[in-house]
């Protein structure tokens, strides 16, 4: 099953496990079971500590990973391959007692958690947003005997799929009833679970000194505002809804310069280990809703956080990114996750055999077209516009595909669906007139961003697309207030680009914090 080099890979990998690991596996006769019985042999051939046997489960191909004389609710339904190969290793690492790598306060979190929790996560080997679901589940089954967790193929379990009608991963259900759907962090399913984490947290940061310089948003251009900062000596902190932003959700990047190619979840964890190197204070799950400036020149910009708790500080780098943009058609709302989706490679496989559109024809347009035709049956791709706007070698590929129509001209007017799905949409012809019906299964949104700067408004200056109005430094129209990335008004929404204009701004930011008036200066000027 694994190749010479995995094999290597995994029996280093396995010499951590500090307690003896048992694999109970529910097999049959079929190709699936064969295939995990090879990859299970290899996993026993990699350590002597690990150990197989069979028992019957409700799901076949499966198998659990228990410790030998304890209760330990961690099961994979299908082949951990593709993406949640790492999150097969980390399972077996920390069943076998192996630490996580998380803090110890979440360690403590897990452990007390009490009552009965049974989460199923349905996932596809294609989704680079399921492994951190995944794993972060399994890391809570590992630590609390409370929990189980069972991860399931989405594309193996297509029945299972259909009756309980799911339509993107990672799907999360708990106790048999929806819990997420989306990547989630660790420390977001705790929140979930935990209902103190909220206010203990909101006291937490409510309780902090002020900054030097505070940067709102985690994504490339948020993460090197925060080194640049820190790299001059000040006191440098992050407030974000989560660390890597809209990166996470970037399976392939190859045109960020010195590296020919990377995952998106690769770079967003190479970022915060950086920042982590440099001490910056970095603070996840926070959601800013407004900015206060400060009362007088060199005085404390205040940002105010959805908790309630608010954070200050002497200068302020906005980074707060951008996400997809939507349609705002009648049906898209209501069946999103139902048939609307707006990740071809995580829930593309979802869709095998079926028929989809895809609405947009600009690169990211074109690219989820050429994906999905090869796992659905017929791609339709509708462009606003009277030709499509992506690359030329993305067009020409396109254009190769047997299994792929475009239509030009055409705004999309409605979703439609049965209540449970999915079931069509209709367009305008925006050439010759008329509405026309599509008979399908999915619709993958792929139109670009909005920048998500709703609670900047009355602020600082925003361009009536809702972009920061920035100047060449990253400098805002409020005095002591920087931004940076796909929320302002430098053009070329790209992660390199990102990254140079935090650098600008973290720069900018020090800038500005040597040349105020020291305090003694201050008040002299009073």
């Amino acid at each position: 099953m694994l190749d010479a080099g995995l094999k290597a890979q995994l029996t280093a990998y396995l010499e951590n496990i500090r307690q003896p690991i048992e694999l109970v596996a529910a097999l049959d006769d079929g190709a699936g079971s064969a295939e995990l019985k090879a990859l299970l042999d290899d996993i026993v051939a990699a350590s002597p500590k690990v150990t197989l046997r069979l028992a019957a489960d409700e799901r076949v191909p499966s198998f659990a990973i228990t410790r030998v004389g304890e209760d330990v609710g961690v099961r994979f339904a299908g082949l951990p391959l593709g993406h949640e190969f790492t999150s097969l290793v980390l399972a077996l690492l920390h069943v076998g007692g192996h630490p996580p790598r998380i803090a110890p306060e979440l360690v403590d979190q897990i452990k007390a958690l009490e009552g009965d929790y049974r989460f199923e996560t349905y996932f596809s080997q294609s989704c680079q947003n399921c492994p951190d679901v995944v794993q972060a589940l399994n890391t809570l089954a590992a630590l609390n005997p409370n929990i189980r967790h069972v991860a399931v193929d989405g594309a193996l379990f297509q029945a299972e799929v259909e009756a309980r009608q799911v339509m993107a991963v990672p799907t999360v259900l708990l106790n048999g009833q929806p819990f997420a759907q989306g990547r989630m962090s660790l420390e977001q399913i705790l929140a979930r679970l935990d209902a103190g984490a909220e206010v203990r947290a909101a006291e937490k940061i409510a309780a902090k000194a002020a900054f030097d310089v505070l940067v709102v948003g985690g994504g490339p251009a948020g993460a090197a505002a925060a080194v640049y900062a820190a790299r001059k000596g000040v006191r440098t902190g992050v407030a974000a809804e989560r660390f890597g932003g809209q990166v996470l959700d970037t399976l392939a990047i190859e045109n960020f310069i010195s590296v020919p190619h990377t995952e998106g979840p690769k770079l967003a964890a190479g970022l915060e280990a950086h920042v982590a190197d440099y001490g910056v204070d970095v603070m996840t799950l926070q959601t800013a809703v407004g900015l206060v400036p400060a009362p007088a020149p060199g005085g404390l910009i205040e940002v105010k956080l959805a908790s309630g708790a608010s954070l200050q500080s002497r200068a302020v780098v906005l980074a707060p990114g951008a996400r997809w943009r939507t349609m705002n058609v009648p049906g898209e709302a209501e069946y999103r996750n139902k048939g609307v989706a707006y990740c071809p490679h995580c829930d593309g496989p979802l869709f095998k055999g079926k028929r989809v559109a895809v609405i947009g024809g600009g690169n990211s347009g074109v690219e989820a077209a050429i994906d999905l035709a090869g796992i659905v049956a017929q791609v339709t791709l509708i462009e606003f516009d009277g030709q499509l706007r992506a690359d030329a070698v993305l067009q020409r590929k396109l254009a190769s595909l047997a299994n792929v129509r475009v239509i030009t001209s055409a705004q999309t007017t409605e979703v439609h669906g049965d209540g449970v799905r999915v079931t069509g949409l209709s367009y305008r012809d925006r050439g010759q007139g008329g509405l026309h019906r599509l008979e399908l299964e999915g619709v993958f949104v792929q139109i670009g961003l909005v920048p998500n700067t709703e609670w900047l408004n009355g602020a600082v200056a925003l361009t009536a697309r809702g972009e920061i109005e920035t100047d060449a430094r990253g400098a805002t129209s409020l005095p002591g207030v920087f931004a940076a990335g796909d929320a302002t008004t430098t053009p070329y929404k790209q992660i390199v680009i990102a990254m140079g204009g935090g650098a600008t701004a973290g720069l900018a930011a020090f800038d500005h914090l040597i040349r105020l008036p020291v305090e003694g200066e201050a008040r002299e000027a009073a």
